[in-house]
């Protein structure tokens, strides 16, 4: 009888019976607060708390949707390159750690980029996500990172960057260095094209990305709380072997300090990005005009002329320069005139008699 009811019973219940598995991430707990969130309604909450509007991570994707128009975006293909040039090894291959990521994220690699609209307006934008190796800034996020700056000037869009990453990726070493210069120039190419760059910080943005394109925006809006920097506040606290400041490295410490322009919180940082983008590429004759000298003399005001001073005002259509009359020559700065008077001036002290000094002196 026991093993009827032990055994047999047990056994045509489980053929009879399924058994309902309860996903692991069917609730949250908020790091700040403690507070239990069901994960649908942080999800459609772009993945802040309600009660404590703690910001968690967002995945490249999301943030695309919650940037375009009808959440809908085209991807922007990248360039490929290859996956493991230096054969790295450290516990594992390093080729087997790229395809756990990308199983996970269902990303090639850590940098996504999409063009699309918003509010109307065409716009190029970057996400890194966290979750690829920790965002690392290797071969193919550096190519990504300049396809999608390239892409911005062909079309004559703003291009905004949602940066999130631990650095520099260190499995493929100086290969992962080379892409700092790399996209520091393609931000270069930007503003030659005097196309808008916005670069939004999201937590963590440190190491080698803060050490390049992340901080090199014309415009640099944080979310609440992201941690921005190179070395992290662990790293310098065991260093200098003293206590940091409360919320040092966090986005509202680096706000009171200068380092960033604006905090803004993610439900409002679509409309912001929208406003700054109207802003900056309102007049439309920045990208078009073309240097003028003041009657044919190529100085205003004792600066050589290198670029146009457009007049907000203007038409589009218009090409409006800030005239003015050019300084003489003997007003004008010049380098060498200073020179040859500091030096008459050496030579006239050099010959004049010194002071004979007093006795006891």
């Amino acid at each position: 009888m026991n093993w009827i009811n032990n055994v047999v019973r047990p056994k045509i219940r489980s053929f009879l019976t399924t058994k309902r598995e309860v996903p692991d991430n069917l609730w949250v707990k908020c790091p700040q607060s403690g507070q239990m969130v069901f994960y649908k309604d942080l999800e459609a909450n772009q993945f802040v708390v309600p009660g404590s509007n703690y910001h968690f991570r967002m995945g490249a994707d999301a943030r695309l949707k919650h940037l375009f128009d009808g959440g809908e975006y085209t991807k922007y293909p990248v360039p490929s390159v290859p996956l493991d040039p230096l054969k790295f090894r450290d516990g594992r291959r390093y080729i087997d750690r790229l395809k756990d990521a990308r199983a996970e994220t269902q990303l090639d690699d850590a940098v996504l980029i999409g063009e699309g609209t918003l509010d109307g307006q065409e716009v190029v934008a970057a996400a890194q996500d966290f979750r690829f190796m920790g965002g690392s800034l290797g071969m193919a996020a550096g190519e990504a990172v300049i396809a999608g700056m390239m892409r911005a000037i062909e079309k004559k869009t703003p291009f905004i960057l949602f940066a999130a990453s631990g650095g520099a990726r260190m499995q493929e070493g100086i290969l992962s260095l080379m892409q700092m210069p790399r996209t520091t120039i393609a931000v270069q190419r930007l503003r030659e094209a005097r196309l808008p760059y916005i670069v939004v910080l999201t937590d963590p943005t440190t190491g080698g990305v803060t050490a390049s394109y992340a901080m090199l925006g014309d415009i640099h809006i944080a979310e609440p709380g992201a941690l921005i920097c190179f070395a992290g506040p662990r790293v310098i606290q065991q260093t200098i072997r003293e206590q940091l400041p409360e919320g040092f490295q966090r986005a509202e410490y680096l706000l009171e300090h200068g380092m960033i322009d604006m905090v803004v919180h993610r439900h409002k940082l679509r409309e912001t990005l929208s406003r700054i983008c109207r802003l900056l590429m309102a007049n439309k004759a920045y990208a078009k005009a073309k240097p003028r000298a003041f009657n044919g003399y190529p100085y205003v005001n004792g600066a050589q002329v290198d670029r146009a001073i457009i007049d907000p005002r203007g038409n589009a259509e218009d090409e409006i320069v800030v005239e003015a009359e050019p300084v003489g020559e003997d007003e004008r700065f010049d380098p060498s005139r200073v020179a040859k008077r500091q030096k008459a001036k050496r030579e006239g002290e050099s010959e004049s008699p010194r002071p004979q000094a007093e006795d006891g002196i």
